[in-house]
């Protein structure tokens, strides 16, 4: 058996993020005809299939504001705000500038997606079965941490090529403006190690991101359906629940941004500079200079998650996946607190 299918299979026995489930389901009647089994390999593949679009589109449809964010942190003397920013690469190179390395983002954050998602729902599972139902519960924004830093790990490896191109594509003097002129310019200058050299402080900024991202964001739905939301979410239309995942989406967002913007910042120094080091960018800028560019990453990150969010759970929707209500304490741990009373 696969590593996949193993993870697959052991996610499909988790109690802890079972789906909503109608009394009729409860009591043993079969699910809804059209229903994709909840932990099975085309749940995931699905799953996957939302973090696709959700992140390809998204990333993509934003490609002007992260230039003038990629450019403002490598060169905030002459890009010094958003306004200015826009104005200059307007005046200098025409509104086609706007959308230089739409190409990479779109290859690169769709792959990234795929991973972030699609194994996020594997390891919460996983890791869920593995400490048991009730510590799942207890322990859950531990749970939500551990499975989203999992995801992201791999998911920066696919992303790590694309972004490196991107941002060369966007930053550096000279670098040629299309995916299929600048990359294998990459790889003939510096090898495989071009396209990977940004992976540490990827990471550094992607994994605090996505736990940041994956955590809030469940905290959040659980706390607006316990505390804003006048009903129970099973009680509400498809539509109301994903304004509530917008809503949730973008507060996880502005957080995201906050949490990870030092190390995009870094990164964005890194490959625009083939000679540049982490240690050395962090040493020139300072604490200060690591936080050029926080205004439009927050306005662009905030969107983007909400984005991103409600895209995947559309897609969720759509495609007739389960999708769990927000976590109620096992019934075993209510009657242990019972008896201890």
């Amino acid at each position: 058996m696969s590593v996949f299918n193993q993870l697959t299979e052991s996610a499909k026995q988790n109690p802890f993020s079972l789906p909503v489930r109608s009394a009729s389901c409860a009591s043993g009647a079969p699910a809804p005809a059209g229903t994709v089994e909840f932990g099975s390999g085309k749940y995931y593949a699905y799953c996957a299939f939302g973090g696709v679009l959700s992140c390809g589109i998204t990333h993509t449809a934003i490609v002007p504001l992260d230039l003038v964010k990629c450019r403002i942190q490598v060169n905030p003397e002459k890009y010094t705000g958003i306004v200015a920013g826009f104005r200059t690469t307007v005046a200098e190179e025409g509104t086609r500038a706007l959308v230089k390395g739409w190409a990479p983002t779109l290859i690169g954050y769709s792959a990234q997606g795929l991973g972030k998602f699609g194994f996020y729902e594997v390891f919460k599972n996983v890791y869920a079965d593995l400490i048991g139902e009730e510590n799942a519960y207890l322990y859950r924004t531990s749970l939500y941490l551990a499975a989203s830093a999992s995801a992201e790990f791999f998911a920066d490896i696919l992303l790590a090529p694309m972004e490196a191109t991107k941002v060369r594509v966007q930053t550096a003097p000279g670098a040629p403006p299309t995916l299929r002129g600048c990359a294998p310019l990459i790889y003939k200058a510096e090898g495989l190690t071009g396209f990977y050299k940004g992976l540490p402080p990827l990471w550094m900024r992607q994994i605090p991101y996505t736990m940041m991202k994956f955590a809030c964001f469940e905290k959040t739905v659980e706390a607006l359906y316990q505390y804003v939301v006048p009903k129970p979410r099973a009680e509400c239309s498809k539509a109301e629940q994903l304004v509530v995942t917008f809503v949730a989406g973008y507060i996880a967002g502005v957080f995201c941004a906050i949490v990870s913007h030092p190390a995009d910042t870094v990164v964005s120094k890194l490959n625009q500079d083939s000679q540049a080091t982490a240690g050395g960018i962090l040493k020139k800028l300072g604490f200060a200079g690591v936080w050029k560019g926080l205004v439009p990453r927050i306005i662009m990150i905030g969107t983007l998650t909400a984005l991103q969010w409600f895209i995947y759970d559309s897609v969720k929707v759509a495609l007739n996946l389960p999708r769990p209500p927000p976590p109620e304490m096992p019934a075993s741990l209510k009657a242990k607190l019972a008896a201890q009373q």
